[in-house]
């Protein structure tokens, strides 16, 4: 069986027993989750997230990226052209990278990662691609930078998940993106190698 038909024959079971029709297309926990790609670390499983619970933008280190904003501010235009009410509290955003992430070993080719998050190469370390836990703090910080882009009341929370036990830790509990979540976050913004959390480096 190819791996083609394993994924039809699994459709065929979800299908059949546990697909819920007519889901809207707004979040019900209004949920935002920022993650890796990583086969181990999908978020629907690391966080018991149901079929419509959760948006899901998935991406090399789960990092926030010139690309990764530019979907968040198109999923921020869709209460308005869906003409449905925005919903309370703006978008609960969550920041989700994790252990032995594969990015750290793309860190050995600056020139090539670089551009992925829109610097130059000898602008790579302040993405602190080698710490996850400092590489959370310093991309919680870019979204409070671009808060005039996401809607009104939104949130961020910032967690890694360990490869190693299925465990996930609050690294940046949740903060609101306006102006007092932006006062909070100024002190906590991280340089890869100076003032990052007591955890190794990965």
């Amino acid at each position: 069986m190819s791996a083609i038909d394993t994924l039809l024959q699994r459709n065929a079971v979800f299908a059949e027993q546990r697909f819920t029709p007519n889901l809207p297309l707004a979040t019900t926990l209004g949920i935002t989750v920022i993650g890796c790609v990583d086969p181990r670390v999908d978020p629907a499983h690391v966080l018991g997230l149901e079929l419509g619970e959760a948006a899901m933008l998935r991406n090399i280190g789960g990092r926030v990226t010139p690309a990764t904003l530019q979907m968040l501010t198109l999923l921020g235009m869709l209460p308005r052209l869906l003409g449905t009410p925005r919903p309370t509290g703006g978008m609960h955003l969550v920041v989700l990278q994790h252990t032995d992430c594969g990015i750290t070993r793309l860190a050995r080719e600056p020139d090539r990662l670089a551009p992925y998050f829109g610097v130059a190469p000898d602008e790579l370390d302040a993405k602190a691609v080698l710490n996850p836990y400092a590489a959370v703090q310093v991309d919680v910080a870019a979204l409070k930078q671009a808060v005039s882009a996401l809607p009104e009341g939104s949130t961020v929370t910032g967690l890694v998940y360990d490869v190693a036990t299925g465990r996930v830790e609050i690294v940046a509990p949740t903060t609101p993106l306006g102006d007092a979540g932006r006062s909070a976050g100024e002190t906590m913004v991280l340089r890869a190698g100076a003032d990052t959390p007591s955890r190794a480096t990965e």
